[in-house]
Protein backbone atom coordinates (compact mmCIF):
# COMPACT_ATOMS: atom_id res chain seq x y z
CA UNK A 1 0.00 0.00 0.00
CA UNK A 2 2.90 2.59 1.00
CA UNK A 3 5.51 0.62 -0.53
CA UNK A 4 7.27 1.72 -4.09
CA UNK A 5 4.89 1.67 -6.72
CA UNK A 6 5.28 -0.85 -9.45
CA UNK A 7 6.96 -0.22 -12.91
CA UNK A 8 4.94 -0.86 -16.06
CA UNK A 9 6.31 -4.00 -17.90
CA UNK A 10 8.35 -3.06 -20.54
CA UNK A 11 7.62 -4.41 -23.99
CA UNK A 12 10.41 -7.44 -24.89
CA UNK A 13 12.56 -6.44 -27.99
CA UNK A 14 13.55 -9.24 -29.66
CA UNK A 15 14.11 -8.01 -33.05
CA UNK A 16 16.01 -4.64 -33.68
CA UNK A 17 16.14 -2.80 -36.88
CA UNK A 18 19.33 -0.58 -36.76
CA UNK A 19 19.86 2.70 -37.78
CA UNK A 20 21.28 2.04 -41.24
CA UNK A 21 18.47 -0.79 -41.89
CA UNK A 22 16.65 -0.40 -45.00
CA UNK A 23 13.71 -2.71 -45.88
CA UNK A 24 12.47 -2.55 -49.00
CA UNK A 25 8.68 -4.84 -48.88
CA UNK A 26 6.19 -5.63 -45.88
CA UNK A 27 7.99 -6.99 -42.64
CA UNK A 28 5.82 -9.84 -40.36
CA UNK A 29 6.55 -10.33 -37.02
CA UNK A 30 5.42 -11.27 -33.42
CA UNK A 31 7.20 -10.55 -30.25
CA UNK A 32 8.75 -7.29 -29.83
CA UNK A 33 10.23 -4.93 -32.59
CA UNK A 34 12.10 -1.88 -32.35
CA UNK A 35 13.09 0.11 -35.80
CA UNK A 36 15.73 2.44 -36.04
CA UNK A 37 15.87 2.29 -39.24
CA UNK A 38 13.63 2.40 -42.33
CA UNK A 39 10.79 0.24 -43.84
CA UNK A 40 9.32 1.15 -47.22
CA UNK A 41 6.12 -1.48 -46.63
CA UNK A 42 3.65 -2.31 -44.03
CA UNK A 43 4.39 -3.84 -40.92
CA UNK A 44 2.24 -6.09 -39.40
CA UNK A 45 2.00 -8.41 -36.10
CA UNK A 46 -0.83 -11.07 -35.09
CA UNK A 47 -3.49 -8.83 -33.64
CA UNK A 48 -4.25 -11.91 -31.27
CA UNK A 49 -0.86 -11.74 -29.89
CA UNK A 50 0.90 -9.37 -27.19
CA UNK A 51 3.61 -8.15 -29.77
CA UNK A 52 4.49 -4.35 -29.61
CA UNK A 53 6.16 -2.51 -32.35
CA UNK A 54 8.19 0.71 -31.04
CA UNK A 55 9.83 2.93 -33.69
CA UNK A 56 12.63 5.40 -32.06
CA UNK A 57 12.78 9.01 -33.07
CA UNK A 58 15.15 7.76 -36.05
CA UNK A 59 12.85 5.08 -37.41
CA UNK A 60 10.38 5.73 -39.86
CA UNK A 61 7.98 3.38 -41.90
CA UNK A 62 6.30 4.28 -45.12
CA UNK A 63 3.36 1.54 -45.26
CA UNK A 64 0.61 0.92 -42.45
CA UNK A 65 1.20 -0.37 -39.51
CA UNK A 66 -1.22 -2.97 -37.98
CA UNK A 67 -0.01 -4.71 -34.33
CA UNK A 68 -1.42 -4.89 -31.02
CA UNK A 69 0.63 -2.11 -29.03
CA UNK A 70 2.65 0.55 -31.02
CA UNK A 71 4.96 2.90 -29.22
CA UNK A 72 6.05 5.77 -31.99
CA UNK A 73 8.61 8.51 -31.11
CA UNK A 74 9.44 8.26 -35.39
CA UNK A 75 7.20 8.45 -38.47
CA UNK A 76 4.57 6.55 -39.55
CA UNK A 77 3.56 7.35 -42.82
CA UNK A 78 0.63 5.59 -43.37
CA UNK A 79 -2.84 3.73 -41.10
CA UNK A 80 -1.94 2.58 -37.58
CA UNK A 81 -3.98 0.05 -36.23
CA UNK A 82 -3.42 -0.87 -32.94
CA UNK A 83 -6.02 -3.49 -30.54
CA UNK A 84 -5.17 -2.14 -27.43
CA UNK A 85 -2.56 0.58 -27.32
CA UNK A 86 -1.05 3.32 -28.83
CA UNK A 87 1.71 5.77 -27.20
CA UNK A 88 3.00 8.89 -29.34
CA UNK A 89 5.51 10.22 -28.18
CA UNK A 90 6.65 14.21 -28.32
CA UNK A 91 8.52 13.59 -31.36
CA UNK A 92 6.29 11.09 -33.53
CA UNK A 93 4.45 12.32 -36.66
CA UNK A 94 1.81 10.59 -38.20
CA UNK A 95 0.32 10.85 -41.61
CA UNK A 96 -2.57 8.70 -42.21
CA UNK A 97 -5.39 7.45 -39.34
CA UNK A 98 -4.93 6.23 -36.29
CA UNK A 99 -7.22 3.00 -34.92
CA UNK A 100 -6.79 2.01 -31.27
CA UNK A 101 -8.18 0.38 -27.82
CA UNK A 102 -6.23 2.92 -25.71
CA UNK A 103 -4.16 6.19 -26.89
CA UNK A 104 -1.35 8.35 -25.04
CA UNK A 105 -0.46 11.49 -26.42
CA UNK A 106 3.07 13.41 -25.71
CA UNK A 107 2.93 17.26 -26.33
CA UNK A 108 4.81 18.04 -29.23
CA UNK A 109 3.45 14.53 -31.46
CA UNK A 110 1.53 15.29 -34.17
CA UNK A 111 -1.17 13.51 -36.50
CA UNK A 112 -2.49 14.04 -39.81
CA UNK A 113 -5.46 11.91 -39.90
CA UNK A 114 -8.32 10.72 -37.90
CA UNK A 115 -8.52 9.06 -34.15
CA UNK A 116 -10.53 6.38 -33.99
CA UNK A 117 -11.53 4.56 -31.07
CA UNK A 118 -12.28 0.81 -31.13
CA UNK A 119 -12.82 -0.35 -27.57
CA UNK A 120 -15.38 0.41 -25.17
CA UNK A 121 -14.93 4.06 -24.10
CA UNK A 122 -11.23 4.28 -22.12
CA UNK A 123 -8.35 6.41 -20.58
CA UNK A 124 -7.76 8.80 -23.62
CA UNK A 125 -4.43 10.81 -22.92
CA UNK A 126 -4.05 14.44 -24.54
CA UNK A 127 -1.37 16.44 -23.41
CA UNK A 128 -1.85 20.09 -23.94
CA UNK A 129 -0.68 21.78 -27.13
CA UNK A 130 -0.81 18.55 -28.81
CA UNK A 131 -1.59 18.37 -32.11
CA UNK A 132 -4.65 16.50 -34.86
CA UNK A 133 -5.76 17.71 -37.46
Amino acid sequence: MFGRAAKPRQPRIETLLGATTRIQGDLEFSGGLHVDGRVAGNVKAPMDSDSTLSVSEQGCIEGGVEAPNVVLNGVVKGDIKARDKVVLGANARVTGNVTYGNIEISLGAEIQGKLVQTAAPAAVVVASGASTS
